[in-house]
């Protein structure tokens, strides 16, 4: 079994040169998908440099969109109606995700397909991963804000998802897999392709290691990202996110209800994590990533 490894870039060289590292034991093939267009419509230069990975060139397959969508809602309409604002930036993510079909061409059937946001890193020396027998995988993984090692213990975040390849139809089914495992009575796991019961959910699954960025580039991702509808309205300003960095203050509440006008006015400390809450590579070479260290 060979595991390709599927994920979209913007500009996050940090996590990228951590990931390949974490991983590259254990992944056949990076899959890295980039556009010319952020989720909010900017456009914006391919900032993946291939020659940036030296030790990872062979096993990566880098894939640039230099294409609009096609049928987004225009200005006017999103006037009338803005919603369609969000629903843009739906069709760009699944428009990544179909050119990432063309990274795993030569993939063969039992090979695992895994997708994350480049921010969650499967942990691939778990033991339920080594047990696993099933054609579907969900890696529940352990939530950071800020730095490597600045823990959001209110919730795991369940992040990378895969798949066998002979199971494979899409990945938009793939990354919107649901977090439960279906019993195998529930008539309506028969036709969905995001309720699966032969599937496992990897506890001990790894990393998620949000907004590792500067305040000003962090603004930058924000008003860019899958969400950036949502951070127009909160008027956070980089002044805001520079406070909530230094006070290691999570300002997005995950818990609350999807319209309400607080979602983004949140302030939860974060906890500083023990080693043992991290990848083996992190600890191993924490004189690197001091910057990134609480």
């Amino acid at each position: 079994m060979k595991i390709y490894d599927c994920t979209t870039y913007f500009d996050e060289n940090l996590l990228m040169d951590v990931r390949f590292n974490i991983l590259n034991e254990f992944v056949h093939k990076f899959v890295v998908v980039e556009s010319i267009f952020s989720h909010s419509g900017a456009k914006k230069k391919l900032n993946f440099n291939i020659n940036d990975y030296p030790k990872f060139k062979d096993k990566i397959i880098y894939i640039a969109i230099e294409e609009q969508v096609k049928d987004l809602a225009s200005n006017d309409e999103i006037k009338k109606n803005p919603f369609l604002k969000r629903l843009n930036s739906i069709k760009r993510i699944e428009q990544s995700y179909n050119f990432m079909e063309k990274g795993i061409k030569s993939s063969e059937e039992n090979d695992l397909i895994l997708i994350s946001d480049n921010d969650e890193i499967p942990n691939l020396k778990s033991i339920d991963f080594k047990k696993n027998n099933k054609d579907y995988l969900i890696f529940k993984q352990f939530f950071f804000y800020y730095k490597f090692n600045y823990l959001y213990d209110k919730m795991f975040w369940f992040g990378t998802k895969g798949c066998k390849k002979k199971k494979f139809k899409k990945f938009s089914h793939l990354k919107n897999l649901k977090n439960k495992v279906y019993p195998f009575w529930r008539l309506d796991t028969i036709f969905s392709d995001i309720k699966q019961t032969n599937i496992n959910i990897i506890k001990d699954g790894g990393w998620h290691f949000t907004n590792l960025k500067s305040p000003k580039d962090l603004y930058v991702k924000l008003k860019n990202f899958g969400h950036h509808d949502e951070f127009d309205t909160s008027g956070i300003s980089i002044n805001d996110l520079k406070s909530k960095i230094e006070k290691g203050i999570v300002f997005y509440n995950h818990f609350s209800d999807k319209t309400s006008s607080d979602r983004w006015n949140y302030n939860y400390k974060l906890k500083k994590a023990k080693d043992r809450y991290l990848p083996d590579y992190i600890i191993k070479n924490k004189n690197l990533y001091k910057n990134w260290l609480v």
